[in-house]
């Protein structure tokens, strides 16, 4: 009997055996960009026929390649089919102004160990990355693994990032990291395969990947905190526009005359509806500056001065949607970030913006909703980005 270094002969090319070859990767690369998926969605997504994709996933079965379990799809029982787990693991890290996550999961999109820490504002790269693969180290001795089970890396950063040069750029929430050539120092500090993102980009990605919208095709994932971000999904795919710098909605100009913002105009965005700019309006009397979970604990409470600077965020938030709206009808708006407890308190707002200012067609019919990942969204974003990358014929 064969075993897994046994080399078997190929199957010639326009065989039926080299046809059940190609569509067994096909399902094997869909489950790995989507996760676990019904027979039906898988049919949908690959173009192969229902009858098709029930033979290849009950041979896929048989061999310990892939597992189903029952499901409900649609209100009608189903299969579910995902990938058994192979010793391999993508890591997702997301660096914020003040924290690292740094997540470990299987191709399978399973869960498998996580560590979230600390950082002092105004970190620098190098030693925010270091911390990360001190992170990455402890993670990977907990699950028995080496650091050649990792494929690879993915790592998100609050700013812009220029895809031909692979350089943080002017903007970024961190200026200590801009002009950076991301990728190269990542994997020189983590040596593994490292690739890079925005973070609300990965935000997005997260959703349609790990989240409850896996079938929107168009999808805007909007990060409110200290900065303001949107990540696009267009016909299926992140959009990364000619240079790799979208999504930069914190720098819509809201008021013409309002306060200056880091971008050097006035009247963005960032000036009116931020977490910054909410700490700022809200600490004054205080004798200390408040965090944001107060600012959420007094808003569930209902401080009236805290719901009316967040009121007013909401609007100021829905009225710059409703240009992107108007631009590429999104199916849904999804909201994310350290505001995300809030709720309808923070959604309420921003769907009245919205459906004030954007075409009443297109503002009635765009769902809002909060995102269901919470604080992990970027990292799993950064996890797909890892998944995606190492489908079959991924250039």
């Amino acid at each position: 009997m064969s075993d897994e270094h046994t080399p078997t002969a190929a199957p010639r090319p326009g065989s039926q055996s080299a046809l059940r070859r190609r569509n067994e990767q096909l399902i094997t690369a869909v489950l790995q960009a989507g996760g676990p998926l019904s027979q039906a969605e898988l049919a949908r997504r690959t173009g192969l026929s229902t009858a098709t994709i029930s033979n290849i996933v009950r041979a896929m079965a048989a061999q310990g390649l892939a597992q189903t379990r029952p499901t409900t799809s649609s209100g009608r029982r189903a299969l579910a089919v995902s990938l058994l787990e192979k010793r391999q693991v993508a890591v997702g890290i997301d660096f914020g102004r003040s924290h690292v996550r740094v997540i470990v999961a299987s191709p399978g999109f399973k869960l498998l160990g996580e560590r979230h820490a600390n950082l002092p504002e105004g970190h620098l790269a190098a030693d925010s990355m270091a911390q990360a693969r001190r992170m990455l180290a402890q993670l990977l001795a907990e699950l028995d693994l080496e650091r050649s089970h990792v494929m690879g890396a993915g790592v998100g950063i609050p700013g812009p990032i220029d895809h031909r040069t692979g350089t943080v750029i002017r903007g970024a929430i961190l200026p200590e990291w801009v002009g950076l050539k991301l990728v190269a120092e990542l994997e020189q500090a983590l040596g593994i395969p490292t690739m890079a993102d925005n973070d609300a980009n990965l935000g997005a990605l997260a959703q349609i990947t790990w989240g409850e919208h896996r079938s929107v095709r168009d999808l805007v994932y909007l990060k409110i905190g200290t900065g303001i971000g949107a990540g696009l999904i267009l016909n299926g795919a992140p959009y990364h526009g000619h240079t790799g710098i979208t999504g930069e909605i914190g720098h819509a100009t809201i008021f013409d005359q309002g306060l200056m913002c880091r971008c050097g105009n006035r009247g963005c965005l960032e000036t009116v509806a931020s977490t910054a700019l909410m700490i700022e309006l809200l600490s004054r009397g205080e004798t200390a500056p408040l965090t944001v979970p107060e600012i959420i604990a007094r808003a569930q409470s209902g401080d009236a001065a805290t719901l009316r600077v967040i009121d007013d965020a909401g609007l100021a938030v829905g009225r710059a949607l409703a240009n992107v709206a108007n631009l590429i009808n999104p199916a849904a708006v999804v909201v994310g970030g350290p505001l995300a407890p809030l709720g309808e308190v923070l959604l309420g707002p921003i769907r009245r913006g919205l459906v004030r200012h954007a075409v009443p067609a297109i503002g009635e019919v765009t769902a809002v909703s909060m995102s269901a990942l919470g604080d992990r969204a970027e990292a799993l974003g950064a996890i797909s980005l890892v998944l995606s990358r190492s489908q079959p014929g991924h250039g």
